[in-house]
């Protein structure tokens, strides 16, 4: 019988096992975000801690050109951060040799000497050269991720490691294609209903104020001509009622905008096909539920808390890193109730981090359907909104 050597495969083993963590960990990240920025600062993060590097920053390639920008950076040294990274600003080695095709070999870990950095003395925390990974997807370029370290020769005592960089690079490439299909969709969502909306301007309002510019014509003409108020006074009520019937068209116009999701539907199921798209579009698990949803309630509530989960769910899917949501409504006689639930990160609700404002505009909708919102959070816990609004006895949608 033929003996396996554990003592050689045991450090194989563990050096697989630690691929396979480490790969696990950078897609469990990238699968809890949509939006790009968040994806990209998560995955900088998330490469710097496992592999036991300090710095990282990713270039993004505007479409159909040559130029790039800073779509995210980890612990930059100074050098490169201060003045709002100017110093990132332009082509540089690394990019001018991706887009030269330099990059693509992917048997190897390109390390390439840091163009900006060369000639400096200070705030480069020792930092000379970095590892370039060329991001693309389906052929199409995307942008060049980079990372280092403080320490000397790291790239030779990280190398079994960086080899796996190439395969973090083809993760982080379908995450950014991902963000920017999602965001397409986002635009062509928006543009369908602009032109639905012109279209519907085209069809009623601009016919109906036709009428009544050709109505007060005809009172033009009638009086250029002497007519008598007997002659003049119908023609004015009929420019009157045309405007009468325009303007009930313009707020029906006006609420169908706002509104267009709960067209024939009532708010509970606007919600369960809210929670599903959203559950659809690989942000985190979104689970619903409902009691008493299907009560007819007045446009301007169903219409308020209809906009208010999706703002808390656009909150959750951008900043909360949570794998897990629940959506839950509550509709008795006296009151409606919404609470959006996650997993996430959570934050101290006392310091609100920068770009929270949707929390502002949640209380500001809130208060306006004379309601009250909220908020309980701590890191590592995620959050809970909680909006309720009452209800007039007997209040029923007009």
């Amino acid at each position: 019988m033929k003996m396996t050597d554990v003592s050689t495969e045991t450090p194989s083993l563990q050096q697989q096992n630690r691929e396979l963590f480490i790969l696990h960990k950078i897609a469990e990240a990238l699968n809890r975000e949509t939006n790009l920025s968040q994806a990209l600062h998560t995955t900088l993060a998330q490469v710097a801690e496992l592999f036991n590097l300090h710095t990282g920053w990713v270039y993004l390639q505007d479409d159909g050109s040559e130029q790039f920008y800073l779509g995210a950076a980890q612990n930059l040294p100074p050098a490169l951060a201060q003045n709002h990274c100017a110093l990132m600003d332009g082509n540089c080695t690394c990019l001018n040799s991706y887009l030269a095709g330099g990059l693509d070999n992917r048997d190897r870990v390109n390390v390439i000497t840091c163009s900006r950095l060369e000639g400096l003395v200070s705030g480069t925390d020792g930092l000379r050269v970095h590892a370039s990974i060329p991001l693309q997807a389906h052929g199409k370029p995307l942008g060049v991720l980079n990372v280092a370290s403080e320490q000397a020769q790291w790239w030779e005592t990280s190398a079994d490691l960086l080899s796996l960089l190439h395969t973090v690079g083809d993760m982080l490439s379908i995450a950014v294609e991902r963000a920017r299909l999602f965001d397409q969709r986002a635009e062509l969502g928006a543009t369908r209903e602009r032109n639905r909306l012109a279209r519907e301007i085209h069809d009623t309002l601009a016919q109906g104020l036709t009428g009544i510019a050709l109505q007060l014509e005809s009172v033009d003409a009638l009086l250029e001509s002497g007519a008598g108020p007997e002659r003049i006074r119908p023609v004015v009520q009929r420019a009157l009622d045309v405007t009468r019937v325009n303007l009930d068209e313009a707020r029906r116009s006006v609420l169908d905008l706002r509104a267009a999701p709960l067209a024939g539907r009532t708010l509970a199921e606007a919600l369960a096909a809210l929670a599903a798209e959203f559950d659809a579009a690989q942000s985190p698990a979104v689970e619903f539920s409902a009691s008493g949803g299907n009560r007819p309630l007045p446009v301007r509530l169903e219409v308020g808390l209809y906009r208010m989960a999706q703002e808390a769910l656009a909150n959750v899917a951008r900043h909360a890193g949570a794998s897990q949501v629940t959506v839950d409504l509550r509709v008795t006689p006296a009151q409606a109730r919404l609470r959006v639930q996650d997993n996430g990160r959570g934050f101290d609700p006392d310091h609100v981090p920068p770009g929270r404002f949707g929390l502002i505009g949640l209380r500001e909708r809130a208060k306006l359907l004379g309601g009250a919102l909220t908020l309980e959070s701590s890191p590592g816990v995620g959050s809970r909104i909680e909006v309720t609004v009452p209800l007039s006895t007997g209040e029923a949608a007009p």
